[in-house]
């Protein structure tokens, strides 16, 4: 199935269905033209008072004009979707900062996007890792399909911050976290903090507030968004989290044991991760009824993979077996971690992570296991560039936020000897809070997606989210505004798998028509215009996964979601 796409018969689509509001007297809309109207928001002084949590005051550094520019798509990327530059409509480009109470903590960093036609809406973006980067609010929406239009193109308001630091060359990235509002900003605050300022510029500019406001992000991103439906609730409309990382604290502990596990003889060469890789497609490729390449039950490969028979044979070594320091890590990896005490919410343990991608190609031409979870060296004391992500985010966090020591040796830390802190930490990051009866008592509407092949974080955490959330408040209501779906054997950053959707699109019918997401498909489709698809799933809510039943393997018409 190879279906050509035109982007610009997909953006006025767009438009036509999401359509542009009126609005009163605003700086873009007086008499004097959007430029000057544009230009006369730079200096604007926004005043503590109209944030809605203690700080200082936010200021417009600059506000100019941005011509409207052509799609263009970069040859290399960090991910597929980052390489996509989309075109861009005329808007007026707001820089700004708010600042802080302690004087020593960084200012929060703003940009607000405001386009020429205005649909009355906004989409707020989240960060990701440990943010430090300002979010200009331009890109795609974290899985979107390619060939959508940017939210800025179909009229929407678009924002992004840099959660109140500046990550440095040669400085960790959780360096920041040795100063507290800096710390309590990442967690939660700096997000509603730029979410007020954003709605009072959007009454400078279009002399009324939005009439919906969305939020959008994947990874540390869909932890905020998260967050915003639990701390803020009135904050958002409508949240789309993908492969959130809910469970800060749970993942932060395992990334460090599971990196642990691989020092030295536990580690695993490239050409053993492709080798278990076989193993598990071996096991359960087939096990949806299609040998595809794709693990699309990975629940129950769990129990149809057995790491054991990829054991060496004694006096046997090489790259077509494990070894037992290594079928040891393996088996840790697939493990929950438990922690000793409970944590915020009373969660006591992080799940593990796994079967299905080990082998896919996420950054570059290896990923899964080996961009992830062990890097192309083991790991080494401080972290090097060549471990693994995980292992330099993990030790980081360890030290930086509950040892509270840059220095601290690795191998000694336990969370009992930090308690207090690992307990304080938890209540400040983690988006674990099961009881969501207020964003649903406002018209909230929350879409959760889990990629299944994801080893920067675990998607049983999510999963788990949900389920708790069904226990505290009910099905019949939790199915009335949050919806969780799974992408199988799909990496962190949407390789391995169909993998997009317009889950923008959902979101908005679901607020503002009532009309649940349905019938969504996932696609896997080239990065390259015209973004050919290359074959297609039904997106199915979780714990449903697609099965085959007969007919064009490559069309989602194919498929059922089974249990």
């Amino acid at each position: 199935m190879r279906q050509p796409l035109t982007y610009t018969s997909v953006a006025a689509a767009a438009l036509l269905t999401l359509g542009c509001s009126s609005f009163g007297s605003g700086a873009l809309t007086a008499s004097g033209g959007f430029a000057a109207g544009c230009a006369s928001l730079t200096g604007n002084v926004i005043p503590a008072r109209q944030i809605g949590l203690p700080s200082g005051n936010a200021t417009v550094d600059s506000a100019q004009v941005v011509a409207a520019s052509a799609l263009s798509v970069a040859e290399r990327g960090p991910t597929p979707a980052a390489t996509i530059t989309p075109a861009m409509p005329e808007y007026c480009k707001v820089l700004g900062k708010i600042a802080p109470l302690d004087p020593q903590a960084p200012p929060i960093q703003f940009q607000v996007n405001l386009p020429a036609q205005w649909n009355g809406r906004s989409l707020q973006y989240g960060g990701g890792g440990f943010n430090g980067v300002l979010i200009t609010g331009l890109g795609l929406v974290p899985a979107q399909r390619y060939e959508t239009p940017a939210p800025l193109a179909q009229g929407f308001v678009t924002v992004g911050t840099d959660s109140g630091h500046v990550t440095r060359p040669g400085e960790p990235p959780q360096a920041f976290a040795r100063n507290e509002e800096a710390l309590v900003n990442f967690a939660h605050a700096s997000y509603k903090k730029v979410r007020d300022v954003s709605v009072v510029l959007m009454k400078q500019a279009y002399g009324r507030a939005p009439s919906k406001l969305y939020f959008a992000g994947s990874s540390e991103g869909g932890r905020e968004g998260a967050v915003m439906a639990q701390r803020y609730p009135d904050a958002f409309d409508g949240i789309f989290s993908r492969v959130p990382v809910l469970n800060w604290t749970g993942l932060q502990h395992a990334g460090l044991r599971d990196g642990l596990a691989t020092v030295g003889e536990g580690w695993i060469r490239p050409a053993q991760v492709k080798r278990v890789h076989e193993a598990v497609l071996a096991a359960c490729d087939g096990a949806d009824g299609l040998v595809d390449g794709l693990v699309s039950d990975p629940v129950g490969c769990r129990s149809r993979l057995d790491i054991t028979q990829l054991r060496c044979a004694s006096g046997v070594s090489g790259d077509g077996c494990l070894s037992d320091a290594q079928v040891k890590a393996v088996q840790t990896l697939h493990s929950p971690y438990r922690f000793g005490f409970a944590l915020a919410n009373g969660v006591r343990e992080y799940p593990g992570r796994g079967p299905s991608g080990e082998n896919i190609a996420s950054f570059g031409p290896t990923g899964g296991w080996i961009a992830w979870w062990l890097g192309q060296a083991s790991p080494e004391f401080p972290p090097k560039p060549n471990n693994s992500i995980a292992w330099v985010y993990g030790a980081g966090a360890i030290q930086y936020f509950y040892a509270q020591d840059p220095n601290y040796d690795l191998r000694q830390y336990t969370p009992e000897k930090f308690e207090a802190r690992v307990k304080a930490v938890s209540e400040l990051m983690d988006a674990t809070n099961p009881d969501l009866s207020a964003f649903h008592a406002r018209g909230g509407k929350f879409i959760l997606l889990e990629n299944m092949g994801d080893y920067a974080q675990s998607p049983y955490a999510g999963i788990g989210w949900h389920a708790s959330v069904v226990e505290r408040m009910g099905r019949s209501r939790v199915d009335s505004f949050f919806k969780v779906y799974a992408a199988p054997n799909v990496d962190h950053v949407g390789t391995g798998g169909p993998a997009n959707a317009d889950f923008l699109g959902a979101l908005t019918r679901w607020v503002e028509q009532g009309i649940a997401p349905s019938g969504l498909q996932l696609v896997e489709q080239s990065a390259k215009p015209p973004f050919t698809v290359e074959r297609t799933r039904p997106l199915c809510e979780w714990p449903t996964y697609p099965r085959y039943r007969g007919g064009d393997v490559n069309s989602a018409a194919s498929f059922e979601c089974a249990r």
